[in-house]
């Protein structure tokens, strides 16, 4: 089973748990990141879109992992996140992220920014079979 899904990775303007804020821009070079379950080991699918809009960083992936797929499908996992490296930043009463080097993209099961989550599946590649499972 293998399971497509668009959302956001960063919403802008929007200060996370942590405190900091990510800015329009700060993603300006994102290319070509793996897909990860909560930021670590081997890739559970790919990322086939990444880019900025105006709203944050979008991202469109599939998930090739079985049992991801299938939590992902039934909205059981539904957070995004992202690794990365500060290339410039402000302080202030947040952090604010201006330039980072994206390192990776994760579905995680609490992302630190509330607001970044998985929005759309698309399961419709699944054979007939699959769906029950």
């Amino acid at each position: 089973m293998s399971v497509r899904f668009a959302g956001y990775a960063s919403v802008f303007d929007v200060p996370d748990r942590g405190g900091d804020v990510v800015r329009r821009g700060a993603f300006r070079a994102a290319r070509g990141v793996p897909l990860l379950w909560q930021h670590g080991g081997k890739p559970v699918g790919e990322i086939e879109w990444i880019g900025e809009d105006t709203r944050g960083l979008r991202v469109i992936g599939s998930v090739r992992e079985p049992e991801l797929a299938g939590l992902v499908a039934a909205g059981a996992v539904n957070g995004l996140s992202f690794g990365y490296r500060v290339r410039q930043a402000r302080g202030g009463r947040h952090r604010e992220l201006l330039a980072l080097d994206l390192m990776e993209v994760s579905l995680v099961a609490s992302p630190m920014n509330p607001l970044a989550r998985v929005h759309a599946v698309d399961a419709a590649g699944m054979a007939p079979d699959e769906e029950s499972s």
